[in-house]
């Protein structure tokens, strides 16, 4: 997989969500991340420091998280409104600059709750990461529903329970409920190569639906096959405990 192609690609999927997000902005004081190491390599540090900070200028308060590759880390609070995230190996003051070599990004106050995806990259000799916010607002990717990602230049369709999946390359989609229920269904995936106009067979299984979660699922390239990947993640949170 060509880690430096995969985020310009996100990037433009990214865009449109964005732009919903802007109608939606509450009158809160946090929102949640959660991170994901997307094909992470096996010398990568499975942990690093995040720094939230409304000031681009400094560094901001910094937090410990995980950097899972199989799964998202647990949700991680950080401050709502415009924020400027950095990774670095230590933790640093927050009044501290952040270094050139960090990377970095921005939140906007939009984005009320959003998956961090991380991907290597190798020319940062210092911290070789890179960052993508992926917008999850719960108003706009409710409970029950699936997003999708097609990061390939591979057209991935078929049946995914009782929904229809047509995913173009590098396209976005959010699916609803595969299943009325806590039940498994049936996906029947497959892939079209353009310059062979044939369907080939991608995945023929059966998942598990839970109504109280969401999910996320990337479609990749795997180094070495025609054939892309689906790696999907649940998204269940634990509700909030309401005071006695």
């Amino acid at each position: 997989m060509n880690h430096r192609t995969l985020y310009p690609r996100l990037a433009v999927l990214i865009c449109a969500s964005l732009i919903s997000c802007a109608s939606s902005l509450l009158a809160q004081t946090e929102r949640t991340v959660r991170i994901l190491f997307l094909n992470g390599p096996a010398e990568a540090p499975e942990k690093i420091h995040l720094h939230a900070s409304s000031d681009p200028a400094v560094a901001g308060a910094a937090q410990e998280v995980e950097l899972p590759r199989l799964n998202l880390s647990p949700p991680y609070v950080l401050p709502a409104g415009d924020i400027n995230l950095s990774l670095a190996p230590q933790a640093l003051a927050a009044d501290q600059a952040a270094p050139a070599t960090s990377p970095k990004i921005k939140v906007p106050a939009t984005t009320t709750e959003f998956y961090l995806l991380i991907a290597h990259e190798p020319t940062n000799k210092a911290v070789p990461m890179r960052m993508q916010v992926i917008p999850a607002n719960p108003d706009s990717f409710r409970k029950g529903q699936m997003l999708w990602y097609n990061l390939t230049s591979t057209r991935v369709g078929g049946q995914v329970g009782s929904q229809k999946l047509d995913m173009k390359p590098q396209s976005r989609a959010i699916l609803d409920a595969p299943a009325s229920g806590n039940e498994d269904y049936n996906v029947n995936l497959s892939y079209y190569i353009e310059s062979r106009e044939n369907l080939y067979p991608l995945c023929e299984t059966k998942w598990t639906h839970d109504p109280r979660s969401r999910s996320i699922y990337f479609i990749i390239n795997q180094p070495g096959s025609r054939a892309p990947r689906v790696m999907g993640f649940p998204d269940f949170r634990e509700p909030e405990k309401k005071p006695e």
